[in-house]
């Protein structure tokens, strides 16, 4: 059983992980051969500041390592970070929602007899105007500066962000004919990670719900109360923990799709036409909901660890990886190698030159906007497009079975993006 409420769009901890400056995994276990690893839940700037130094070549001297964040503010149209145009031709609508699962306890506090979740929805609306959601509160932005270590910008910037969905927009379409795509951010990331991505598939007609994992992040819920992440407090960071992370978000996403597709739901959701796509560990708890619910139907893994495994009995439904070159090549992620062999439906390995682990999120793009980060390998915009193209294309063919050449082979349009030869091992 569970009951929903309509809130005030909120971003919850919006961009921690930007602040964070690019903790490579989100705290994911460690892709390579080696034993898995966690970052930790709290960073110290001077910790922050030598990651995001040493964190690969494709990093300039313009970097926050080497300037004040406050130099990235010029740049800026109208003195606040943005989020890009989404693509498609359709205006998109916004809401958040609270769900409680009174048939289980919460996984990380027992104490707390139901399971209460966070949920923002992004879908095609009826018209045009009214008030864009907020990315985040001015407290949430002042709470994740000082966290950061960064003192040179207004505490209230991030929270200022402008987003292009309009807050409880009345949804398009007609009933039960929106295809839905939930998303899932990185372990230690909020739900609102995403949003670039969630505001472009909604434009080109997808409902999109991004789950906020209560206890993985800080949450905040109806009247101010806010939980914080319970489970970065757990020291040993080993498989059985993994373990626990893919099989709480995977109970998340049943309950979420129960509530969202009930039969007098005013969300118009297709309940056959469900996929789900998640970045580090969110990938890796796509296939977790994908063996858990045979409603979602497609799964993209966005350069996350596959600690959630294939079984050898096989996955039979569609499912896509995509990475980066440098880490997630054939070879080089053992848990990607180990996936693909049980995949038994249509899969596709792509990975991009250039990219970074926050290439794929709103982190890379609003980092470079306010100066604390800069990839000359592959500019946050163009990772975007990348990001929003290849999602939307896997989604169109499996969801609308609208054909798509576009992830059979190399394209002229984006050639940093490499198909994957896993048996040869090669990527052109």
């Amino acid at each position: 059983m569970g009951y929903a409420r309509k809130t005030g769009h909120r971003g919850v901890t919006a961009v921690a992980a930007l602040l964070a400056f690019v903790g490579a995994t989100s705290c994911a276990p460690a892709s390579a051969a080696g034993p898995l690893r966690s970052d930790g839940p709290s960073r110290t700037p001077s910790a922050a500041s030598a990651r995001l130094a040493s964190a690969g070549p494709s990093r300039t001297p313009s970097s926050a390592s080497s300037r004040p964040a406050s130099a990235g503010l010029a740049s800026l149209r109208g003195g606040a970070p943005y989020l890009p145009k989404p693509t498609g031709s359709q205006p998109v609508g916004t809401t958040s929602l609270y769900l409680k699962d009174t048939s289980r306890a919460d996984p990380w506090v027992p104490s707390v007899k139901a399971r209460e979740l966070m949920i923002s929805l992004w879908y095609p609306a009826r018209s045009r105007g009214g008030k864009t959601a907020p990315y985040m509160t001015p407290k949430e932005s002042e709470l994740l500066m000082k966290d950061g270590g960064i003192t040179d910008l207004p505490p209230d910037l991030l929270s200022k962000t402008r987003t292009n969905a309009t807050i409880d927009a009345k949804p398009a379409g007609h009933r039960r004919g929106l295809p839905l795509v939930v998303l899932s951010t990185g372990f230690t990331e909020p739900r609102s990670s995403l949003t670039a991505l969630a505001e472009d598939l909604a434009s080109r007609g997808f409902a999109v719900v991004s789950i906020g994992h209560t206890y993985e992040t800080a949450t905040s819920f109806p009247g101010g109360r806010i939980t914080t992440c319970v489970a970065c407090q757990v020291k040993k960071k080993d498989q059985t923990f993994w373990d626990k992370v893919g099989a709480t978000r995977a109970a998340d996403v049943s309950f979420v799709l129960d509530e969202l597709t009930r039969a007098h739901s005013t969300w118009k959701i297709d309940p056959a036409r469900i996929a789900m796509a998640g970045h580090s560990a969110g990938g890796a708890s796509a296939v977790g909901a994908m063996l858990k619910d045979s409603r979602v139907r497609a799964g993209i893994d966005i350069d996350g660890t596959a600690f959630v495994p294939v079984p050898e009995s096989g996955l039979a439904r569609p499912f896509l990886f995509l990475g980066t070159q440098a880490k997630h090549s054939p070879g080089g992620d053992v848990t990607w190698d180990a996936a693909w062999k049980n995949l038994a439906g249509w899969k596709r390995w792509l990975v991009v030159a250039g990219a970074e682990h926050v290439s794929f999120t709103d982190i890379a793009v609003l980092g470079e906007q306010i100066g604390i980060y800069r990839n000359t390998a592959l500019p946050p915009a163009r990772s975007m497009e990348i990001t929003r193209t290849y999602v939307a294309a896997f989604f169109d063919l499996h969801l609308r079975a609208k054909p798509q050449p576009l992830l059979n082979g190399p394209s002229s349009r984006f050639p940093a993006v490499k198909l994957c030869d896993v048996e040869q091992k090669t990527c052109a």
